[in-house]
Formats: structure tokens, sequence, C-alpha cells
């Protein structure tokens, strides 16, 4: 007998994109929404605003004041399309915050989220920010115990991802010695991705986590991502918990 089953959908050549896939989820996550009042409650008046590494500018466009100048630090040149467009208009540079070449004029606040920077050497990291802070520094640094490395790691067993789930405030503040910031606080939210093709997702994620397009496993990530995925205008939701410590320390 022909068997007319539907065959097992195999990891294929992506088209994704992993830093345009972030910002979307960006764009349909709560996090602008639910971490900029907490920001806005720590911080004194924001006023004219660096940001390094403003991905997407969705956490600077909702702490920027009307009228104040906001300068937009970002290399990566699917974040800087994103920028331009804003309403905003931020003033862009192309580089690295560690870049020779980021000619910067100061500015009331710094604000830094989710930076490998504060992972890698924090202390660097915060006297690169003080070059260009005149009143306050601003980080959102990773507070729960989840993968970071891979987008929605979070809905993939342990097993499979792999990654390190030590939370990102616990790598930060210990290297940061005696230069503790001088108030914290922490919010939780939501990241969620909006999809239209689940399956080219799960292929995505199957490629990023190095398995062979005839790994057994990958039906199985098929079946375990449709199975969280939530119905929604515009495609299926897939989601997990998130929660960011806000670090800030006042210049004298």
């Amino acid at each position: 007998m022909t068997d007319l089953s539907p065959p097992a959908v195999q990891p294929r050549a992506s088209s994704l994109d992993p830093l345009a896939l972030y910002a979307s989820a960006i764009d349909t996550s709560d996090y602008a929404a639910r971490v900029a009042p907490l920001i806005l409650k720590l911080a004194a008046d924001i006023g004219d605003l660096v940001d390094i590494g403003a991905g997407g500018g969705q956490l600077g466009a909702a702490l920027l004041g009307k009228g104040r100048r906001w300068t937009a630090i970002e290399p990566a040149s699917v974040m800087q399309a994103r920028l331009a467009v804003r309403p905003e208009r931020p003033e862009i540079i192309p580089f690295g915050w560690d870049d020779e070449r980021v000619a910067c004029e100061p500015a009331d606040t710094v604000l830094a989220a989710t930076m490998p920077g504060y992972f890698h050497d924090p202390g660097a990291f915060l006297d690169r920010c003080r070059q260009w802070a005149q009143r306050q520094i601003i980080w959102a640094v990773p507070a729960q115990n989840a993968p970071r490395g891979l987008i929605l790691a979070a809905c993939l067993p342990r097993e499979w991802h792999g990654e390190d789930e030590t939370p990102g405030i616990d790598l930060v503040l210990p290297k940061l010695g005696r230069d503790l910031p001088d108030r914290m606080g922490a919010i939780d939210w939501t990241f969620s991705l909006v999809l239209r093709d689940v399956p080219e997702f799960a292929a995505f994620q199957a490629d990023r986590l190095g398995w062979a397009p005839d790994d057994p496993r990958c039906p199985e990530l098929l079946d375990h991502l449709r199975k969280q995925a939530v119905p929604t205008e515009g495609g299926l939701r897939l989601s997990c918990h998130r929660r960011s410590a806000i670090l800030v320390w006042t210049l004298s």
C-alpha cells in the first residue's frame, strides 16, 4: 500500500535572520511597556540619551522625552535600518561600543540593555559608559535563570539547548567589585514571537542548535513548538517568561 502520510519536516536552509527575528519579537513583546516604567521610577529625568546597543529602539523610544536628543550606538545593519525609520529620528552611530571610531557627544543618560559588554568585562564597559554620561547610567540585565544565546531557548528542553542558565545579573555584579549601582530593581515581562510559519522557525532552531538535516529530533522539535504555539492575530505566538534587573548609577 502506498503511504500517503505527509513527510516529516526536516531542517532546511532558513532565510530567517536572528537579529531581525529578535527585533520583531521585541515589537510583539511587552518588554518596553514593562521595563520603561521601572526605569523611570528608579532614574531621574532621562533628558538627552545615549543608547548603547540600541537594537530596534523600542526601549529608547519609550524613555525619550519630547524634544530630547537620542544617540543610538548600534553596529548591526538590520537594527540600523529599523532605527532609521523611527519617527524620533535618532542619530545612528554604526559601530560597537568599543570601536575607536565612535565619536559620541555626552548626554544626560546612558542606557545599555542586554549588552554582551557587561557580561564579558563589566568594569571596562562601565568605564566606557561614564565617558558619555553626564548624570546617570542605566543597565537592563537579564535577572532570571534562563538561556540567553538562542531565541526562545526557554521553550526547549534543557537537554536540547545546553546553554548556561546562570542569571545574567549573577555574572555581572560580582565582576563590578565595589563599583556597584546606586539603585536596583527588577521587573517581569513576556518575550513573545509571532510566526506565520512554525516549520520554518523549527528549521531555524534546528540549524542554530547544530543539528544535521536528518537528526531524528527534528520532527520532535517541530511538534514541541506547535504544541506551545497559540493562535493570535497575525499568526502563531510562542512566548516565554523573562525578568530584567535595572541597575542605575548616579554620577556626581
